[in-house]
């Protein structure tokens, strides 16, 4: 059963969000402006689902990614988050080091900064 619900909500999430992105548009464009609700919305899509990717990738995470250190699968907390925890702590993998040198190079200390980030 759950095998085919999972289908099911993946069959719905794309033209659903195609949906709910064009009624935000509509219903929020003359308060914010097109550009801003743009922005707004795909921010927190993006902070959506990285707290998803946290927890349902929470196995492949604290097996790749740390070492012996805070452990992802938290689903209020962004991965960036859990990576600047482990970063601070200096439990980050190789791997981990790398992604978190690759965010660092496109937003200055975001793991670090994500800890404390009213988005995590």
């Amino acid at each position: 059963m759950g095998f085919l619900f999972f289908i099911i909500a993946s069959i719905l999430w794309l033209p659903l969000t195609v949906i709910n992105l064009l009624v935000t548009i509509f219903k929020n464009i003359k308060k914010h402006g097109f550009v801003k609700v743009i922005d707004k919305y795909f921010q927190q899509t993006a902070v959506d689902i990285d707290r998803f990717g946290n927890r349902n990738f929470r196995t492949t995470l604290n097996a790749t990614l740390q070492r012996k250190g805070y452990k992802f699968g938290n689903v209020h907390e962004t991965i960036s988050s859990a990576l600047g925890k482990n970063q601070l702590n200096r439990r980050l993998t190789f791997f981990g080091k790398i992604v978190c040198f690759i965010l660092d190079k496109i937003d200055k200390n975001h793991c670090k900064k994500s800890i404390d980030d009213k988005l995590t």
